[in-house]
């Protein structure tokens, strides 16, 4: 998947325990931890701001695009 995760990365720069995130923006740790591991097919805007909104950071420092080689070239 094209699209990369890299919320442990930002917790750790923060100091912040997953459980604490979690608790703040309303969801399961179960899927907090899905989240962090990119096991989820999407995530909703609204999650997405509260969690960028605890940490204090901007959601292309969450959420990585890293293209395949197929996908380099636009469709023409």
């Amino acid at each position: 998947m094209p699209i990369v995760v890299q919320l442990d990365i930002m917790l750790a720069r923060r100091k912040v325990k997953s459980k604490d995130l979690a608790e703040h923006v309303g969801i399961t740790e179960a899927n907090m931890s899905l989240l962090k591991q990119g096991k989820v097919k999407g995530v909703r805007f609204d999650t997405l701001e509260k969690i960028c909104a605890y940490l204090n950071c901007q959601p292309g420092e969450i959420l990585v695009f890293e293209p395949k080689n197929d996908l380099s070239t636009p469709a023409g």
